[in-house]
């Protein structure tokens, strides 16, 4: 069932994209730690525990097929209030192999996601800073995944995650209906291999999957 229903209730969402009893079980901590922090600083825009789960927690989910249950090394770049990566991190960090690292520059947002980390049982490496100063060494090397939602246009993200990329690697960015007008921009500075696919969330939104990382060199 299309989990952005507004009636979709947390159980459906997990079951839609194949989360354990246990991992919803540390998605629902996560959700009413999020609600708790919301009160006090700006994690995200306006939202009710309900629309929590339809427009943010599946949204972040959907990632899940395309990644697989080995991630490797997943690093999430502006990772704010844990969209994508503290949720990929609650269901995959028990996987052999996995390392789930977010990189986000805001103190507040920081503590927040340490502590998200800390009551969700899950074995995220937060890294406090600006992404253009980090890169492959910060995270321990070159990733297998990179992910990032809501943070910028997809150039800046390419030059932004080309440093912690390499010949093998794969970026997942969240993008909505701009998103043709924003590879047409990319294609003109840099090459690289893109795949869209459509979201199972948004309608007018799509996955952009980016290969190709060793020529991605701009022209």
């Amino acid at each position: 069932m299309p989990p952005r229903r507004p009636e979709a209730t947390p159980e459906d969402i997990a079951e839609a994209f194949g989360v354990s009893r246990e991992s919803l079980d540390r998605l629902k901590a996560y959700v009413a730690l999020l609600s708790q922090w919301q009160g006090r600083i700006n994690l995200i825009g306006p939202a009710s525990p309900a629309e929590i789960w339809t427009r943010h927690v599946a949204d972040s989910l959907q990632l899940l097929p395309l990644i697989g249950r080995k991630a490797g090394r997943l690093v999430d770049l502006g990772s704010g209030a844990g969209f994508p990566g503290l949720v990929l991190a609650i269901v995959l960090s028990g996987e052999a192999g996995n390392t789930i690292q977010l990189i986000e520059s805001n103190g507040k947002k920081v503590a927040f996601l340490r502590q998200a980390a800390r009551i969700t049982n899950s074995s995220a490496r937060i890294h406090q800073g600006r992404i253009e100063q980090m890169g492959a060494e910060t995270v321990g090397g070159v990733a297998d995944i990179i992910t990032a939602r809501a943070l910028a246009r997809l150039d800046t993200l390419v030059a932004m995650a080309a440093p912690f990329a390499g010949p093998h690697t794969r970026a997942l960015f969240h993008k909505g209906q701009d998103v043709d007008r924003e590879l047409t921009e990319t294609t003109k500075s840099w090459r690289i291999d893109a795949t869209k696919h459509p979201s199972r969330v948004d309608p007018s939104g799509c996955i952009v999957e980016i290969r190709g990382f060793e020529g991605a060199k701009r022209n």
